[in-house]
C-alpha cells in the first residue's frame, strides 16, 4: 500500500454517532466503500421479513449498491442487498440509522447503530480528483451575490427552506417563473446527493398547487457516473461549480 492510499482511508474510533453521520455521508457521496462495526440492531423488509436483536455487527456499504451485514462467526453476511441499491443515512433519536433499499422488487434493509466501535471510509473512484477547498456556506455565498452563475435569470428568494424532506440550500425561480430547488455540495457527489435533491423537490412540488413544475438543480465541482445517470432518469439537473472563487 503506497503513503497515497494510506492518506485516503478515513477511520475514526468509537466516533460519536453525530460523527459517524457526516463520514459515512461524504464517503457515500465520494462512492468509497464504507464499513462500520457497531452494536446494532438489523431489520429486512422485502419478499420476506427478518429482524436481530441488538448485537455487535459489521456492516459494509460498497459504491455499487451493495450491503453486507456480518456477525463475528461464519462466512456469509446474515444480511444483504444486492449491487443497484440506494443507501441512505441520518441520526435520530440517538441512533445511527442506515438503510438500503430498492424499489423492483421492493425491499428495505435498515441497520441502527446505538454504538459505533470503528468505521472506516476508503478512497476510490477517480484517482485524478483534485481537493476542493471552500465550504457549502462559501457557495451558496457565491451562487447569492451571483445568481447568474446558476443559470441566467435566476433569482434566490430564501435559503434553508424547510420542507418536509429537509432543508432546501437555496429556493428560487427562473426567468420563466418556475420553481427553482437547488442543492448544494462542497465537493463531488455521487447518487445519494441525487436521491436527496430528489427528495426536495417532491416535497416542494406537494407543498405547491398540482400542477407547479419544479426544477432540481444539483451544484457541486463534479458527479460520479452514476448520480449523472439518475439525474437524467429523474429529470434532473447538474451546475458544475465550485465553493472557492477562481483566481
Amino acid at each position: 500500500m503506497t503513503d497515497a492510499d494510506v492518506a485516503d482511508v478515513e477511520t475514526l474510533e468509537a466516533p460519536t454517532l453525530e460523527a459517524a453521520v457526516d463520514v459515512i455521508t461524504a464517503g457515500l457521496e465520494r462512492e468509497t466503500l464504507v464499513t462500520v462495526f457497531g452494536r446494532c440492531t438489523v431489520e429486512y423488509d422485502g419478499r420476506t421479513a427478518s429482524h436481530l436483536e441488538a448485537g455487535n455487527r459489521h456492516l459494509m456499504l460498497k459504491p455499487d449498491g451493495t450491503a453486507l451485514v456480518h456477525t463475528q462467526s461464519g462466512q456469509k453476511p446474515v444480511n444483504w442487498q444486492p449491487p443497484g441499491c440506494s443507501h441512505q443515512v441520518q441520526y435520530a433519536d440517538e441512533t445511527l440509522v442506515v438503510c438500503t433499499s430498492r424499489s423492483s422488487p421492493k425491499e428495505r434493509l435498515q441497520v441502527c447503530f446505538e454504538r459505533i466501535l470503528q468505521l472506516s471510509a476508503y478512497g476510490g473512484g477517480d484517482e485524478s480528483e483534485r481537493t476542493v477547498e471552500g465550504t457549502e456556506a462559501d457557495l451558496k455565498t457565491r451562487i447569492l451575490e451571483r445568481p447568474d452563475l446558476l443559470e441566467p435569470g435566476f433569482r434566490p428568494l430564501a435559503t434553508e427552506r424547510q420542507t418536509t424532506a429537509g432543508a432546501i440550500d437555496i429556493y428560487g425561480a427562473d426567468d420563466a417563473g418556475r420553481t427553482v430547488v437547488v442543492e448544494l455540495k462542497r465537493r463531488r457527489v455521487g447518487p445519494d446527493a441525487v436521491s436527496q435533491l430528489r427528495r426536495y423537490v417532491d416535497a416542494t412540488e406537494r407543498d405547491l398547487h398540482a400542477d407547479a413544475r419544479v426544477r432540481g438543480i444539483l451544484v457541486a465541482p463534479s458527479v460520479t457516473d452514476r448520480a449523472d445517470r439518475l439525474l437524467a432518469d429523474h429529470g434532473l439537473e447538474f451546475v458544475a461549480l465550485e465553493p472557492a472563487v477562481d483566481t
